[in-house]
């Protein structure tokens, strides 16, 4: 039997520390790992679209109108004769790209806010502040509701509208993540080794980049995880109000919104759509939850 060499063994240990971190992971973080299982789902299905169904989510097909959940439709058809299950899943693409976009952008502009902010210190953190005041005064969906509404007064195709939902939602989110971030960013500025940078002359972009951006990924990584289930919120909300997603992009709140008036004769127009958003929030929601709950050191010691 020949020996093995020191490099497999350090990757044999780092693949059994990867395993023991994962099913530690998973037996704390129960709720956390069902969270999780949804999400792949969700992302599973909405790059494979085009494999899991046959249908074209665009075109109508006006002699299957209304028809009733069954085998050739197993979530039947709306009102334009569409697959809802097609629908469904190709929403499934709407929504992840909006969450995951207006989440990463939100973020990562509200992470070099907050850092900068926390480091220059003086007149400029007072003038971030303030001004991060004014945009925390107003509920996310107030001021995504005003953001749209004045985007819609452009009269743009309907296949970019997607374009100003993300605008919407992600503006109200950076504000949010740069004060998260900045109070980190503030305890990580009076740590002596930033003094020990300066000292060596370190450029302002170097100790950002090098010694202070590193030290706040956790509270960033946190951010991004909260932010994708609201986001997701958001665009079904503002396109239920007929002020996000326009037709025939298929979304999930913009099918809720054509389903209003035949929910009482056909509601499996309204169930599907109503249980994605339900279903990929809640579990966006419990694996942020875990997530969040796996990198605060102050809830890992608890």
């Amino acid at each position: 039997m020949t020996e093995m060499t020191t490099d497999q063994l350090e990757e044999l240990r780092d693949r059994i520390s990867l395993f023991k971190q994962f099913t530690g992971f998973v037996r704390k973080q129960p709720l956390g790992t069902a969270g999780g299982v949804v999400v792949i789902l969700y992302i599973l299905m909405a790059v494979f679209a085009p494999y899991i169904t046959g249908f074209d989510p665009t075109e109508n097909f006006y002699q299957n109108q209304f028809v009733a959940p069954g085998m050739q439709f197993p979530m039947g058809t709306d009102e334009w004769g569409r697959d809802i299950l097609t629908r469904v899943i190709y929403g499934s693409r709407t929504a992840l790209f909006v969450g995951f976009t207006c989440a990463i952008v939100g973020s990562t502009v509200g992470l070099v806010l907050g850092v900068g902010s926390a480091y220059y210190g003086g007149l400029i953190d007072l003038l971030f502040q303030r001004v991060m005041d004014v945009f925390m005064a107003f509920p996310l969906i107030i001021m995504a509701l005003a953001i749209v509404s004045m985007s819609r007064s452009l009269h743009l195709p309907p296949d970019t509208s997607v374009y100003f939902v993300i605008i919407a939602i992600t503006i109200p989110f950076i504000p949010r993540c740069a004060r998260v971030v900045r109070a980190s960013a503030l305890a990580i500025r009076e740590i002596p080794y930033i003094d020990a940078a300066r000292a060596n002359g370190f450029s302002d972009a170097r100790i950002i980049l090098r010694h202070m951006v590193p030290n706040v990924m956790a509270p960033y990584l946190i951010m991004i995880t909260a932010f994708v289930g609201q986001a997701i919120l958001l665009e079904a909300s503002l396109s239920f109000l007929g002020l996000g997603v326009q037709d025939p992009v298929p979304a999930w709140g913009l099918m809720l919104r054509n389903a209003q008036e035949f929910i009482r004769t056909e509601p499996w127009i309204a169930i599907w759509p109503g249980v994605a958003i339900s279903l990929g929030v809640f579990g966006f929601n419990l694996f942020g939850d875990a997530i969040r709950d796996a990198l605060d050191p102050k809830l890992r010691t608890q």
